[in-house]
């Protein structure tokens, strides 16, 4: 005799923004590709309980001149294509970038106004056709001075800003309502901080499908278990309802993988440990994977290994 097994699934009442990086010639950019994150009405990966209309995206991290503090296995794999940013961000597309995520890093000494921003970052969206993420160097008077020029070099391509925090983000988000760009708000892995930020930048103005959140992110080991609760209270807390944790989140992943001992050190550290060309690898794979299914809509990462096993990754998790 057979059976008929009902599966129970949740109805829920809210869904995610759908936020679109990049724009079009039709839309005022210059993007042969844009993309949309964001609209589910279910929890990750969930088909069978509502919809999941767009993938999750793979950002590149990028940085305007060599970044002398990373792992040597990130700069052995990125070989002399650290010291030349177009063809870093064209080699990045080429492996799959979705987005590019541009780190600036000012020079010691650099006067006012930051020389050279506008021009580095005309010149990564002259090199490819893909949406661009831009990043400051994370000190806010910095963050303030060189984003609002970012904001201006980049007019109309819909850029995406980062990071607002509650110290800056009048600033950042005033330059993305006058040049048609989107905002990254960042909290230190706080559910209540991130949807007060949301309503701060809301309140300015900022349409809320032209908002990403980023709700720190911590590594494998180190914190990782705290961000996916927090990530997971927040995408519950959109399917309920509440608007203002309805945005995409952004987790830069390459950034927290590949700053632990684990990743960084090659010498003196336990057998146990494995080999070290793998183990960053390892590290980053592994926590975007962990964040993909606590609701990250973007990850962004370093490793061209870690970008292929995570792209495999999405694409099961789809397919299942």
């Amino acid at each position: 005799m057979s059976v008929t097994v009902q599966i129970p699934t949740e109805k829920w009442v809210g869904k995610v923004h759908e936020v679109q990086l990049g724009a079009t010639s039709a839309e005022g950019g210059t993007r042969k590709r844009t993309v949309i994150v964001g609209g589910e009405s279910t929890l990750p990966f969930l088909h069978f309980e509502g919809e999941i209309p767009h993938r999750p995206a793979i950002a590149i991290e990028i940085w305007d001149k060599k970044p002398a503090e990373w792992s040597p296995a990130l700069l052995k794999v990125w070989g002399d294509l650290v010291n030349d940013v177009r063809r870093w961000a064209e080699r990045a597309v080429q492996i799959g970038a979705d987005i590019i995520a541009l780190k600036l890093t000012p020079s010691k000494g650099e006067e006012k106004g930051y020389r050279g921003v506008k021009e580095t970052v005309k010149t990564v969206l002259e090199a490819v056709d893909v949406p661009l993420i831009v990043y400051g160097p994370g000190i806010p008077e910095a963050d303030n001075e060189m984003l609002v020029e970012v904001a201006e070099a980049g007019d109309g391509e819909r850029l995406a800003l980062g990071l607002c925090e509650d110290k800056n983000y009048r600033t950042i988000v005033a330059a993305c309502l006058a040049h048609g760009h989107i905002a990254i708000g960042r909290a230190p892995i706080d559910v209540n901080i991130q949807k007060q930020l949301n309503i701060l930048i809301s309140d300015m103005g900022l349409p809320l499908d032209r908002i990403l959140m980023d709700p720190t992110t911590g590594s494998l080991g180190y914190g990782l278990e705290y961000t996916y609760s927090v990530m997971e209270r927040l995408r519950l807390a959109a399917l309920q309802g509440d608007r203002m944790t309805q945005m995409p989140m952004i987790c830069t992943v390459g950034e927290e993988a590949w700053r632990v001992k684990e990743s960084k050190i090659p010498e003196g550290v336990p057998t146990a440990w494995g080999e070290f060309e793998t183990r960053g690898v390892a590290w980053e794979t592994i926590t975007a994977a962990t964040l993909l299914t606590a609701g990250a809509d973007i990850v962004v990462l370093r490793h061209p290994q870690a970008v292929e096993a995570v792209k495999q990754t999405i694409e099961d998790l789809i397919a299942h």
